[in-house]
Parts: C-alpha cells; sequence; structure tokens
C-alpha cells in the first residue's frame, strides 16, 4: 500500500493533478512537509505517540484529522479527499462532510474478505468499512476479482465502484542478469532459489511456503522469506516460521531477509528462479506484478487480483487450495523444465507491460474530474 500510495501520488503529479499526501508523523525530526517532485507533496501530520502499535491507531484518526483541518485552514481547500486504507476512509469519511468535497476510498483488504479466509478483524473495523461505503462517492478497486469480492460482501455501493489497476515501475522492475543478481546478493549462483515476499502474517501464507520447499524432491532449492512481522499476530507469526523451518531441517536452506527498500527487490526478483505467493487472500497482489515485470513465474494461490496476474500454465501456476505439496509440484514443473520456465519469464514480462502507474493516475483524473461536478452521495 506504501508504494501504491507514492507512486501513485508521483503519477497524480506528473499528469497534472496536484497532489499532497498526509501520513501521519511516527519518528522524532520528520519535516512538517516534503516536496517529493512538482506538484507533489508529503505533510507530516503529528497525532499521538510517534511509537504506537498499529492497533491503537483507531484512537488517533480525530487528531490527523482535525491536524489535517488545520493545514487545509492555511494552505487551500482540496479539491477531492482520497482515502488508502479503512483507518483513511475514517478520516476522509468525516472530512467530506466537514470541507463538503467528494470522497474517494480504496480500501486495499476489507474485514469481510479476510474474515471470509479465515482472518478475523475486530467487529469495529467491520462497523467502521461499512460506514465508509455508504457514504463513498467512489470506491476503487484494482481488478474485476476485488470488484466481484466486494458485491459479494456489500453489493452495489451508492457512490461509483471503480477499477483502476496498480502499475509497476518498469524502470526498476525489468528482466536482468541472475548470476549477476545472486552474486550481489550473496546467494548461491548454481543451487535453484524460490523467493516470498510479504509481511511475515498468516494471510500471506509464509508456512505454505516453507512447507512446498520441505515437499520439493530437489534438496539442492532454497528459499528466501523477505519480509517483516505485521499485524496482531506478526510476531506469533514469525516465530513459527522459525520454528517450522527447524522442525522440517530446514535452517541452511531457509533465509530471511529484512523488510528491503522497494527499489531494491528488484535484484531479489532477478535473483530468483520462482516466486511463491499463497496468500489466503489477496486484493491484486503487486508481488507478482513486480515479479512478472523482472520475468519470474510465479506460483500463487487462486484467490483475488492474483487470478489477474498470473495466467495459468503462460506466466506461473495458480494453485488451489492450500496444500504445500501443490505448490511443490507446480515449482517442480517450472525447475525442471527449461523451456517451460524461458515461455513464461518471456509472457509474463509481456502481460507487465499492460501496468503502469501514469495509466492508473489517468483513469483516477478522469474520476476526479468527474466526482467534482456531480452530487455528492448521501450518507446512510
Amino acid at each position: 500500500m506504501n508504494v501504491y500510495v507514492r507512486e501513485l501520488g508521483s503519477a497524480l503529479a506528473q499528469a497534472g493533478v496536484e497532489t499532497t499526501t498526509f501520513t501521519r508523523a511516527d519518528r522524532e525530526g520528520l519535516p512538517d512537509e516534503i516536496v517529493v517532485e512538482p506538484g507533489h507533496r508529503v505533510v507530516h501530520i503529528h497525532a499521538g505517540p510517534h511509537h504506537l502499535p498499529k492497533e491503537a491507531l483507531p484512537e488517533v484518526t480525530d487528531e490527523f484529522r482535525r491536524g489535517m483541518l488545520d493545514w487545509f485552514a492555511r494552505n487551500e481547500r482540496p479539491d477531492v479527499i482520497h482515502g488508502n486504507y479503512w483507518l483513511s476512509g475514517l478520516v476522509g469519511h468525516r472530512l467530506k462532510h466537514e470541507l463538503d468535497v467528494p470522497f474517494v476510498s480504496t480500501f486495499h483488504t476489507l474485514a469481510r474478505v479476510k474474515a471470509a479466509h479465515g482472518d478475523p478483524e475486530p467487529a469495529w473495523r467491520d462497523r467502521a468499512e461499512a460506514e465508509i461505503v455508504h457514504c463513498a462517492d467512489a470506491i476503487c478497486v484494482s481488478c474485476d476479482e476485488e470488484a466481484d469480492q466486494f458485491r459479494l460482501h456489500y453489493g452495489d455501493p451508492q457512490g461509483r465502484l471503480e477499477i483502476i489497476a496498480p502499475g509497476v515501475e518498469h524502470a526498476f522492475f525489468a528482466p536482468g542478469d541472475q548470476a549477476g543478481a545472486r552474486r550481489a546478493l550473496g546467494f548461491d549462483i548454481d543451487r535453484p532459489l524460490l523467493l516470498f515476499v510479504g509481511r511475515i502474517q498468516p494471510l500471506k501464507g509464509p508456512d505454505v511456503a516453507i512447507r512446498a520447499l520441505g515437499a520439493l524432491g530437489d534438496i539442492r532449492a532454497q528459499l528466501v522469506i523477505v519480509g517483516g512481522a505485521s499485524g496482531a499476530e506478526g510476531d506469533v507469526e514469525t516465530m513459527r516460521a522459525h520454528a517450522l523451518v527447524d522442525e522440517l531441517g530446514l535452517h541452511d536452506r531457509v533465509r530471511f531477509v529484512e523488510p528491503q527498500p522497494h527499489h531494491i527487490l528488484s535484484t531479489y526478483y532477478r535473483a530468483a528462479d520462482v516466486v511463491v505467493a499463497p496468500s489466503r487472500s489477496e486484493s491484486f497482489g503487486l508481488v507478482a506484478l513486480e515479479a512478472a515485470a523482472c520475468g519470474i513465474p510465479v506460483v500463487a494461490s487462486a484467490v483475488g487480483g492474483l487470478l489477474s496476474l498470473v495466467d495459468d500454465g503462460r506466466t506461473g501456476r495458480l494453485i488451489e487450495g492450500r496444500d504445500p505439496d501443490d505448490y511443490a509440484a507446480a515449482i517442480a514443473g517450472i525447475l525442471g523444465d527449461d523451456s517451460l520456465r524461458g515461455r513464461m519469464s518471456f509472457a509474463a514480462v509481456e502481460r507487465a507491460r499492460r501496468y503502469t502507474w501514469s495509466f492508473a493516475a489517468a483513469r483516477l483524473r478522469r474520476l476526479y474530474g468527474d466526482l467534482t461536478v456531480r452530487e455528492l452521495v448521501t450518507c446512510r
């Protein structure tokens, strides 16, 4: 989501939409404002103690909103408020009424979708999301599958439901020299390498990736897990992942890597033979798109946006269910066939070229323009 907000903000600015991103100051010494590029700035709002756990953020949304209102009073009123994630949606909903401007929401994840896949959220989050849904002038989703999921749980909203597919920065994410990438990262050049990129939490399924490695017939294969603990169960899930590695005797074949700067991730993708994405649910799946742009086949769960990004049998494999043996079989099929892997690599790059941030910004710019001349949705 951080990548989405940053890249889309920059793309909007380049398309002529003056964009201000408001975010909470989470450490000392941050400047009040940063100019990212002409037309795009980031404003740090002071709301609550700097080091707040994610679970405590709902308690400071009113303070955050007041900080935004103070900024608008000193500068200029916005034409449109766009909230990313449900917490920002809470703020955006209230600002809509206080400023009388259109309100757009991009949830990225929904509590009801997570609950349907075994990851329940607190009831108050579900109530908050329903409140946002019923008053948003537009709700943005990433693909047809996410739109279908939304309608399954909420029906047709009062406002518009718009598909705005994210993009990928092709200047960073592109095919490259695998051996060179492995040398740069300190990986063995001649061993098959699987890559998992994502938050360490049950939703993302790192345990499935680890068990799939254990089920592979090739004991030379290694797995690199790039990501850190996230959410209420993140620390517990991280300990479980390490314990599972020990239980399966894979400690010399699994490497855990801390979250990396976004532009560095391309080197990890290029080093891999296969990217594994066994999420329980996925609104879009930016990791799968970035991997495809680098020409790396993806073995992913057949859920959400991954159904749009992975062309089964052509750019990777889609797996129904969460059986690690099924993942292992799909991975082995790709690793064991250089010709297939080459064809998948070529097809993945071609497919990824459809997704650009400039195209996403153009669609969003049109949406903003439409909303500014329409009557606002009435809250219900």
